[in-house]
């Protein structure tokens, strides 16, 4: 199984929150659009990695459950 970790996701442009996101500080993710190796995604809080590394098709169907609301919030 290829690594999924980049370790330091300094030198990596281009990140960007869901519209959803606040401007505050919180718990956030980030990813990155055309990475070859998938989706990295990051904490927000943690600019400079590590990331993990989804296959695209494994992200693009997770986004597609959470928009049909397959994931719900507990209180």
């Amino acid at each position: 199984m290829p690594d999924r970790t980049v370790t330091d996701t300094t030198a990596m442009r281009g990140w960007r929150k869901s519209s959803h996101s606040g401007p505050e500080a919180g718990s956030c993710l980030e990813v990155l659009d055309g990475h070859p190796a998938g989706v990295p995604v990051r904490d927000s809080k943690n600019p400079h990695g590590p990331a993990v590394v989804f296959p695209a098709v494994g992200w693009a169907s997770f986004v597609a459950s959470v928009k049909a609301g397959g994931f719900r919030a507990h209180s």
